[in-house]
C-alpha cells in the first residue's frame, strides 16, 4: 500500500463503536498487555482509539497510534501521561528511521491478508529487547458471517498465532483469554449465526461473562478462551 493509498482507506467495519462499549473486556487484557510496554510505542491500526485510552497506566515515553483510515485517525485521543500522536498509514508507509520499543496489534492482525509478513516488518521496527504484542479472536471453528462481515481472514490457535510470529523471537506469553466469552461465542457460531452481535448481547458479555473469565482463565492457566494473546520480545541476533 503506497502512502496515497493509505490516505484514502476507508474501513468497512462496523463494530468499532459497538465494542467501545466493552469496558470490563478492554479493562482486563489490557492489564495483561501494559507490564510489557516501555519506551516508545508503535499501535498498528489503532481505529478510532476505543483500546488507546485503555493503556493510559502504561510507563512509556511516547504513544504512535497508527491507522490508515484517515477519518478514524482524526477521532483519536490520548491519555496525558502517553505523549500520543496519530499518524495516518501503514507500518510499510512509516519513515525508515522510525523505530520503537513495544508494538502492539489489538484485532488487528486477522485483517491482513499476509499476517507472518505484517508481522515480519513490525520486528524491522522493533528496537533490541522490544516487544511485539498481538491480540486476536481466536479458533477457526468459531468463524461466523460477523468475522466475514468485519474483513476476517482468520481467527487464530496458539499454535497458527505462533507460526505467524517472526523467526528468533522469544516467547513471554502465549494463551487464551475469555473462557466464559468463549461459550457463548460457540452458541452464536452454532445457533444464532448473526452477522452482528446487539448492543444487548455486547453488555451482557461484558458485564457478565468476561468478569467470570477474569477468574476462570486463572484456572485453567489460558488453556482456553474466544481470544488468543501473544506476546515475544526481540533478541540481539
Amino acid at each position: 500500500m503506497s502512502s496515497n493509498e493509505a490516505a484514502v482507506f476507508q474501513y468497512e467495519g462496523s463494530e468499532l463503536d459497538l465494542f467501545r462499549k466493552a469496558e470490563n473486556w478492554k479493562k482486563y487484557w489490557s492489564g495483561i498487555v501494559v507490564p510489557y510496554l516501555s519506551g516508545d510505542v508503535l499501535e498498528v491500526g489503532a481505529g478510532s482509539g476505543s483500546n488507546t485510552t485503555f493503556f493510559e497506566k502504561a510507563k512509556v515515553r511516547s504513544w504512535t497510534a497508527l491507522e490508515p483510515d484517515e477519518m478514524l485517525a482524526r477521532r483519536i485521543q490520548f491519555p496525558t501521561a502517553l505523549n500520543g500522536r496519530s499518524l495516518v498509514g501503514t507500518i510499510a508507509t512509516l519513515p525508515s528511521d522510525s523505530m520503537f520499543d513495544s508494538i502492539v496489534y489489538i484485532d488487528v492482525l486477522e485483517h491482513i491478508e499476509d499476517d507472518a509478513a505484517e508481522l515480519q516488518r513490525a520486528l524491522a521496527r522493533l528496537r533490541v529487547g522490544g516487544v511485539l504484542v498481538v491480540l486476536s479472536p481466536a479458533h477457526p471453528f468459531l468463524f461466523t458471517p460477523f468475522d466475514s462481515s468485519i474483513g476476517h481472514y482468520r481467527r487464530y490457535t496458539r499454535t497458527t498465532l505462533q507460526q505467524a510470529a517472526p523467526l528468533g523471537m522469544s516467547t513471554e506469553k502465549l494463551v487464551y483469554l475469555d473462557s466464559v466469552g468463549m461459550a457463548a461465542s460457540l452458541a452464536n457460531r452454532l445457533v444464532l449465526n448473526q452477522s452482528m452481535p446487539t448492543e444487548g448481547q455486547i453488555l451482557v458479555w461484558d458485564r457478565l461473562m468476561v468478569p467470570i473469565s477474569r477468574i476462570t482463565d486463572r484456572i485453567t492457566f489460558g488453556a482456553m478462551g474466544k481470544t488468543v494473546l501473544g506476546i515475544w520480545r526481540k533478541g540481539n541476533s
